[in-house]
């Protein structure tokens, strides 16, 4: 029986190309502004969602770039101007956006036509499949039918065979008596002198019957795979340096000492399908000893534009408690696993010696986070859960990171 992903996979192959391409545009569609957050944060949320665009369509995942191509182009053209607070957003920051909708439009235009030719050549190949397997599922049924009809016509001669079978004729002894016509020696009559004359069995109507083993036929099958579902794939494995962890907690020395928290963005690169973390930027910020919050958050931006790097989640510090995602931990997650699925949040609990690798539970966390409209902490229910421990890191003990520290 077909896997759930492989009926997945033919159920959109069997669509006509127009209309896998029109649903992807339809989920790029699928993007709202609200207006209790600040636009300028749209803005830089814009160009992390070009960044990762960008990623994707270099490693080949032309769904997931044509989305992300989608959702900007949607979100600068269209909704972003329904906010209050637009007409307060700095010309400079405006012109840099319509910077990158110009390289945005031509990209998406040339993706949508490399994605029709390959919803295309998957259409083809599922027609071919399927005459094929209509083709396999008729030649199943005729040799069902022959098979029911030989099985019928070997019962129907095997009850002609009982019906004629009969029991021996054993011979009376005034049937011996018979004077046999055939010349005698000395009057003795021998058995073989009148065998001739013996009543002869009834002919057998007995045929060969053939083997009631039915003709073999070759087992056929589909030899071509269906391509695989792009989108639908498992969470790429996060290459975390083992050294990242002692140096952010001594760089959070000074605040973990005053009971505040630190924060830092874990960046990277995406490598061989894999997501690496390079560098963990730490911007200038304010704390608390439960919360912290970024400040300047451009410089964060452009940091990453100049050297290419895009966000894999962040990292920090719970000085008095232990390693778990507050209420606002759970919305602060929620952003970044919006843009990269496979996003990360660390926890360090310096008092507890805990380390705590967490993410939104993709079935439910996400939608329930995504459309809470509180804010600060406010509590969540516990069941099911809204967090888990992530399975999909990977740490490495010899790989470098840097630690950019942009307080200073």
């Amino acid at each position: 029986m077909p896997d759930k992903r492989t009926r997945q996979t033919t159920d959109l192959t069997s669509l006509e190309p127009a209309v896998r391409v029109k649903q992807l545009a339809h989920y790029g569609t699928m993007v709202e502004v609200d207006s209790n957050v600040p636009p300028r944060r749209y803005y830089r949320s814009g160009l992390e969602m070009v960044r990762m665009a960008n990623v994707y369509l270099a490693e080949g995942s032309l769904e997931n770039a044509y989305i992300l191509y989608m959702k900007f182009m949607t979100l600068f053209l269209e909704k972003i101007r329904k906010h209050p607070e637009y007409n307060s957003v700095p010309a400079d920051i405006k012109s840099i956006n319509q910077v990158k909708l110009k390289e945005v439009m031509p990209k998406a235009e040339k993706l949508k036509q490399k994605l029709l030719e390959q919803y295309t050549k998957e259409h083809e190949q599922y027609k071919d499949n399927e005459k094929k397997r209509l083709i396999a599922e008729e030649a199943r049924k005729k040799q069902e039918r022959e098979d029911a009809e030989l099985a019928e016509r070997l019962q129907a001669d095997e009850n002609r065979q009982d019906a004629n079978t009969k029991s021996p004729h054993l011979l009376h002894s005034d049937e011996w008596a018979i004077t046999p016509t055939a010349p005698s020696v000395g009057g003795v009559l021998y058995p073989d002198d009148f065998a001739s004359e013996l009543p002869r069995p009834p002919a057998h109507h007995y045929q060969p019957v053939p083997p009631l083993i039915p003709p073999s036929r070759p087992h056929q099958e589909m030899d071509e795979a269906l391509p695989p579902l792009s989108a639908g794939r498992k969470l790429r494995t996060v290459l975390v340096p083992a050294s990242l962890l002692a140096r952010f907690q001594l760089l959070a020395a000074p605040n973990t000492a005053r009971n505040i928290e630190l924060c830092g963005i874990l960046a990277g690169i995406l490598e061989r399908d894999q997501l690496k973390i390079t560098h963990v930027i730490i911007p200038k910020q304010t704390g608390t000893a439960d919360s912290c919050s970024t400040n300047n958050e451009e410089e964060i931006f452009h940091y990453q534009d100049q050297h290419n790097l895009i966000t894999l989640g962040w990292i920090h510090t719970h000085p008095t408690q232990t390693a778990f995602l507050s209420s606002v931990d759970l919305h602060t997650q929620c952003s970044y696993q919006l843009m990269m699925p496979e996003a990360i949040a660390i926890v360090c609990a310096p008092k507890y010696n805990e380390i705590g690798y967490f993410a939104l539970t993709p079935e439910y966390g996400m939608q329930f986070i995504a459309n809470c409209r509180q804010s600060g902490f406010h509590p969540h229910p516990n069941d099911p859960p809204l967090f888990y421990t992530v399975t999909h890191i990977h740490l490495e003990n010899t790989a470098p990171v840097e630690m950019i520290d942009l307080r200073r």
